[in-house]
This record gives C-alpha cells, sequence and structure tokens, in this order.
C-alpha cells in the first residue's frame, strides 16, 4: 500500500447560470440553436468524425439535423430489447451525411457512439467530437440542463459570495491548467488534458450554433456546460467555500458496487448501481473511439482510445463513474466524501486538476491498475473524493487457482491524501470486494472524520457495521452469474430486511439502507438521526455489470431507473418528488435490464 500527500451553453451576460440559450422545445423547428445548424470547422473531404446514437433517447422524436460536410452523423433508433429476450437491439433507420432522427424506446436508456478519424491530428479530433455529440444529443442536453443545473449560480443567485468564490476558483484553475499546458512539462498528461477541454469546447460552442475551432485559449465559462461535468466535485467545493445550503446531506450515499468472483473463478462480475437524484434520470450509455496519441507530435496511440461508460447529456465522462476500457480496465468507484472540515485548506485552484479530468486521463493513458493510480494521484483537487477500484481483465485467468497479482487495484483520495493499493489478495480471499460510500483504508477513515461519526451517530458509519456491508457479506454468495447479480445489485427489500433497520429512526425500516436506495419511501413524517435517511428524491438510479467475456466486446447489462423487484415502481406523478421538474422522463420507471452489444 502507499500513500501520497498532495497539496451551458454560454449564458447570458446578466445571468451567468441562466439557462441555455434555446426557445422551448414546442416552438423549435429544429434542434439547433436559433434555427440554423452548426458550421463545422474547415476540414480535408474525409469525415473527421462520426457519430452514432443506438437505442432509445427519453427526448421526443427531433426533425433531421441538417450538417455541413465533412461531418457525418447516424442515428439508430428503436427499442432494446429485454435482457435475455433473444436479441439486444432492434433495426432502425440510418442517415449519413445529413442528419440525425432519435425515438422513444424501450430500456430506460439512450445509447450513443462517437467515433473521430485518426488520419486528422488530435486537436481537431477532440473539437469534432464535442461538436458531433451536441448535434445528436442537443434536445437531451436542454432537458437534462433544465432538470439538473438551471439556475445554479443565477440568474439571480451569481452575486452571492459563493457563487463569486466559485468562479473565482474556476477561473484560476482553468488559467492554471492554460500556463501547464503551455510550459511543455509533462507533454502526455496536458495534451489528454487539453484534448478533453477541446471536446468540452466543441460540445459547448455546438449547441450554441456558432463553431470555430479555439487558435488561442479555450475560453470556457465557468458556468457554461463546465457545469454538467462538476457534479461530483461541486459537492465538496461547496462545503471547502462555505456555500450556505450544500446539496450533499451528512451520510448521503452515493454509489454502490460490487466485485464477484464466482466460485471455481471462472468468471469476475464487475457490478455498479449509480445512487443520485431522481433529476439526472436522463441517461445515455456512450462509447467513445478517440484514437489520439500518447503525447503530441507523437505516434503511439492512448491504451484507452476505446470507452464505453454510463454517461448523462452534455457529459463527456461516466460520472457515476463506470468505465469498460480498451486497455483491458473496467474502473468504477464510490464516493467516500470527507466530513473534516480541517481538510479543505487543500483546495487550492493553482496546482490541482479536478476530479472529472483526473479521471478522463487515467483513463486515456493507462495500461494497469497502477498505472491508472498513479494517474489519477497526480495533483489531487481534494474534490469528488471517492474510492476507486480498477479492475485488470488482461491480468484475471478463468478458472486459474493461483493468486493473479494485479487484477484489483484500490484508490482513495480525500483532500491532502491518495492512498493505493493492490487488494486483489482480499478478493481471491473473500470471493467478493464490496464498496459503499466508506472509506476501506484506516488513515483514510480517520482523516475524513469518521472516527467522530460513529462516535455521534454509531455503526451507521462504520466500515464493517454499515447495512450495506452487511447486506453484501450476508448475500454475495447468492452471485452465481450475471442474472443474479442484476438481482442483487437491484434489491431493496427494506420492509421485510432486518440489515434495513435504522436505529433511531420512527419507522425503523429505512429505504436508504439497501444496495438500491429508494429514499422517496420513507415517510416525510418519520423522525431520523441525519439527514441521508429522510425522504428524498435520491435514491438507486440505474445498475450495470459486466464480465471477461461481456468486458472485451465493450458489452454489459444496463438497468435504467429506481429499484421495483420488491418496492413499488418509481411513478413521478404519485411520488412525493411530482413537484419537480423532469422534462424528457417518462412517469413509470419500470425498465428491464438490457444488454448493451455494439455492433
Amino acid at each position: 500500500m502507499r500513500g501520497v500527500r498532495t497539496g451551458p451553453p454560454d449564458p447570458a451576460p446578466k445571468s451567468p447560470s441562466s439557462p441555455p440559450r434555446v426557445p422551448p422545445l414546442t416552438s423549435r423547428p429544429r434542434p439547433c440553436p436559433k434555427g440554423s445548424p452548426p458550421v463545422l470547422p474547415v476540414l480535408p473531404a474525409s469525415s473527421a468524425a462520426g457519430v452514432t446514437a443506438r437505442g432509445a433517447p427519453l427526448s421526443p422524436a427531433s426533425a433531421p439535423a441538417r450538417l455541413s460536410a465533412p461531418a457525418r452523423l447516424s442515428a439508430h433508433a428503436g427499442p432494446m430489447a429485454p435482457y435475455g429476450a433473444g436479441g439486444e437491439r432492434a433495426g432502425a433507420p440510418r442517415a449519413w451525411g445529413g442528419g440525425a432522427r432519435a425515438e422513444r424506446g424501450g430500456g430506460g436508456w439512450a445509447f450513443l457512439e462517437v467515433a473521430t478519424n485518426a488520419s486528422f491530428n488530435d486537436s481537431l479530433q477532440a473539437y469534432a467530437a464535442g461538436l458531433a455529440e451536441a448535434a445528436v444529443t442537443e434536445q437531451l442536453i436542454y432537458m437534462h440542463w433544465m432538470n439538473t443545473v438551471v439556475g445554479y449560480c443565477g440568474p439571480f443567485g451569481y452575486q452571492t459570495p459563493y457563487c463569486e468564490k466559485l468562479r473565482a476558483y474556476l477561473q484560476a484553475n482553468l488559467a492554471w491548467m492554460e500556463e501547464q499546458m503551455a510550459s511543455g512539462q509533462r507533454p502526455e498528461y496536458w495534451h489528454q488534458v487539453r484534448l478533453a477541454l477541446l471536446q468540452l469546447k466543441g460540445l459547448e460552442d455546438s449547441y450554441n450554433g456558432r463553431v470555430a475551432f479555439p487558435t488561442g485559449s479555450l475560453s470556457l465559462s465557468p458556468f457554461g456546460f463546465l457545469l454538467l461535468q462538476l457534479g461530483g466535485d461541486l459537492e465538496d467545493l461547496e462545503q471547502a467555500l462555505n456555500r450556505s445550503s450544500p446539496r450533499r446531506p451528512l451520510g448521503s450515499g452515493s454509489c454502490s458496487a460490487l466485485l464477484k468472483l464466482l466460485p471455481g473463478r471462472r468468471d469476475l462480475l464487475v457490478a455498479h448501481d449509480t445512487w443520485a437524484p431522481y433529476q439526472t434520470m436522463l441517461r445515455i450509455v456512450k462509447k467513445y473511439t478517440l484514437p489520439f496519441r500518447v503525447a503530441p507530435g507523437g505516434s503511439a496511440q492512448i491504451p484507452g482510445s476505446v470507452q464505453v461508460f454510463s454517461s448523462y447529456p452534455g457529459t463527456i465522462f461516466s460520472g457515476d463513474d463506470f468505465y469498460i476500457l480498451s486497455s483491458g480496465l473496467v474502473a468504477l468507484e464510490t464516493t467516500i466524501g470527507n466530513s473534516n472540515a480541517a481538510l479543505w485548506k487543500y483546495l487550492r485552484p493553482q496546482g490541482s486538476v479536478l476530479e472529472w479530468l483526473r479521471n478522463i486521463v487515467a483513463n486515456r493513458l493507462a495500461r494497469s491498475g497502477a498505472e491508472w493510480a498513479t494517474v489519477f494521484s497526480q495533483f489531487n483537487s481534494g474534490t469528488y473524493n471517492n474510492q476507486w477500484m480498477v479492475v485488470d481483465y488482461k491480468a484475471f485467468s478463468p478458472g486459474k487457482a493461483g493468486l493473479q497479482q494485479g487484477v484489483l487495484t484500490v484508490l482513495e483520495q480525500i483532500p491532502g491524501l491518495v492512498m493505493v493499493a493492490d487488494k486483489t489478495e482480499v478478493l481471491y480471499q473473500q470471493g467478493y470486494w464490496a464498496s459503499y460510500n466508506v472509506p476501506y483504508f484506516e488513515e483514510i477513515f480517520n482523516a475524513s472524520g469518521n472516527l467522530e461519526l460513529v462516535k455521534k451517530y454509531g455503526d451507521w458509519f462504520t466500515y464493517d457495521k454499515n447495512p450495506r456491508a452487511q447486506i453484501f457479506r450476508r448475500n454475495h454468495s447468492l452471485v452465481h452469474d450475471v442474472d443474479s447479480m442484476v438481482r442483487l445489485m437491484r434489491s431493496n427489500n427494506y420492509l421485510q430486511d432486518p440489515l434495513s433497520r435504522c436505529r433511531g429512526c420512527d419507522p425503523p425500516q429505512n429505504a436508504e439502507n439497501a444496495i438500491s436506495a429508494r429514499s422517496d419511501l420513507n415517510p416525510s413524517n418519520g423522525t431520523y438521526p441525519f439527514a441521508a435517511l429522510r425522504q428524498r428524491c435520491h435514491g438507486g438510479t440505474d445498475m450495470k455489470v459486466t464480465s471477461f467475456g461481456m468486458a472485451s466486446t465493450y458489452g454489459l447489462v444496463a438497468a435504467s431507473g429506481p429499484a421495483w423487484d420488491d418496492v413499488p415502481p418509481f411513478r413521478w406523478s404519485t411520488s412525493p418528488c411530482n413537484h419537480l421538474l423532469h422534462m424528457g422522463h417518462p412517469d413509470l420507471w419500470k425498465f428491464p435490464p438490457v444488454k448493451v452489444r455494439w455492433d
């Protein structure tokens, strides 16, 4: 084990966080802003970027988007077959060179494929990838923005002390990164940072309908599409910058994960549930094929050039997080947070790279779990503090009896400290590794304030007696294939399960205390010792699982929406959440799992 200590769209001038400049959907003849298509940068006649949207976007069908050559767009629309129903995808219309059309379908997911042409330089590829993605997913981006971040630091609150401090922090951080990119030092690292920012710039420019390849500074708006990337980072920046009402309640879970070694070591399943506000449930499974070079001017291609991940409109990384990479790695995390206010002193805009970017860079450059941890640990921002699990399927041999080092690397980050260890031996001895928002490493656990929480609230905040820790320990042996993994990861039987009982709660059974939370089911008039256990419009919003065989072709099984096997399915119109904006959402969330396969 090792520890490393480390130090929207274009808003209106008076409203830094006003909604994207898009008219109401009912008045929009085409999905392009201002009624005109984005103009692509002048490139040679062959395609620099191709985009394929597969499956079933949750938005209404959009009219064809007119795009000038050389961009190439194709859209596959149609319902996804339920997992196990004998087929993954229905037939779909196809359009080349001129348009894209998407239709509502089953499964609760949209599917997007972005591919760029390696014959062009990396910067053009990155910018074009952003352009094309926005052209295909613009309506989803608009609705997701309205559902989740509209009004954040604007239009009336942008001059509050917190928003002023946040703007200054983000501007200083972007300026410092620009300096590093121009310095010529660590060229491999900063090349990937620049490409990610160029992709984000292309996404924002395309959406705003004023496309021009940046030749100087990237000039990203702090309260533009950058906000959509910052969901996890903002949770910690809000506390560090003293926002009066931080969004993350004490104890709030953010994801469950399980790695399960099947009997006889015949397979290693990797599964993840996202826990999030229900307004975030416009979801896209994305496949990026971005054949960038490791370093500018070089010829070697990045190991993680192909990535499949669960994501959101307007977001160029997962955020859940769950990735299947061409390097043979599968990377996922659950959030551990930080409850020690003394550590916020380590958050500085200079010398740090926010977590969403470090995540992208590590996914692209790493060839092993150890390399992933080394890359990710650099420039620790102390924001979006997670336990990361990186599975290297190249190191795993199905059915092999002996211990195989390097299969599982575990990393935990808090402000000022990152700890990493190979935990393959623990995985093989226990037969599983579970993650549930509590730090594993004792030093991380103690430094981040968990001892004080245990003293105040009891076992709920411990590593081994937390409700999910006990449920995983009891039920992991029930997993013997993908179907049984899906059942466990979608489980919430809080009314019957004794491990879902909450000391100090009235009523005692609590829907937060399950593998896939359903906090909307907790009574609004109950009594709860801390905020995470109360009624909230928050819970498990999906499930993803892959295996040794599926990961080799970027396949996975995915379920969208809150759990419903043992509890009533979530329905907006009858839930306590019906007052919240949820544009583009179906009313009833009762989707079966789908098997995602890429042609």
